[in-house]
């Protein structure tokens, strides 16, 4: 780990929204979450939310472009358990369903602490997830077609977050040593936190410079606590 590539790693996390994030509501594709994700870490949205009945996603490679790596995914067997996290979190639901409840994308202020619920390809949203929103949001078109790919329409309204939020001064806010610590470390050191992880310890707290302190004790690999 060098100073100039901790450096960049405390950059990338002090542009990230905490309070910002996206639920993908039975989106099966793979490709199609693959995307988002790229998306997100283009707008500094580190977690994204899924569900996923089985416990587990479809792999799928050469879409996300790396994106996996900076965001995490966390998956949910239920909507109601995903959306029941976001309001514990604080957050606003903003359903992007089209309907004669939505109003324009833009008209929602996306500063406040925000969950951006989307549905899934051919039959948007569940009616669940539709009655837990806070508000609806659809994208104006003038075409023939109805609706947006599921990847495009979440990157529209990414970035139409993103802009209220740069020009609020978001994303110039100062490194939060407190806040991104743990995070920091497991991109300085995938390996290593995958080890602490796995042996039930803590992370160490790096140095200024990115390096471990001295005398830190790594755990063995493969080391576990029942």
């Amino acid at each position: 780990m060098t100073p100039e590539r901790y450096g960049k790693l405390k950059a990338l996390l002090a542009r990230r929204q905490p309070d910002l994030t996206v639920l993908l509501d039975h989106v099966h594709k793979a490709h199609n979450i693959a995307a988002v994700v790229r998306t997100c870490d283009a707008v500094g949205i580190g977690t994204v939310h899924v569900t996923a009945p089985e416990g587990r996603l479809e792999r799928h490679h050469g879409i996300s472009g790396g994106s996996r790596k900076w965001v995490r995914i966390e998956l949910h067997r239920r909507v109601e358990d995903m959306l029941a996290g976001a309001r514990a979190a604080g957050l606003q639901i903003v359903a992007a369903h089209p309907g004669e409840a939505c109003v324009d994308f833009r008209a929602i202020d996306y500063t406040r602490p925000t969950a951006l619920l989307m549905g899934a390809e051919l039959w948007g949203l569940s009616e669940t997830g539709l009655a837990l929103a806070d508000r609806q949001v659809s994208i104006p078109m003038a075409g023939m077609v109805a609706s947006l790919n599921v990847s495009v329409a979440a990157a529209v309204i990414l970035y139409e977050a993103q802009r209220q939020r740069d020009a609020a001064g978001a994303y110039q806010r100062p490194f939060d040593e407190h806040l991104h610590a743990d995070r920091l470390f497991e991109l300085a050191y995938p390996r290593l936190a995958t080890r602490f992880r796995s042996a039930g310890e803590p992370y160490p707290r790096l140095l200024p410079d990115g390096r471990l302190p001295p005398g830190t004790q790594l755990p063995e690999a493969g080391d576990a606590k029942a």
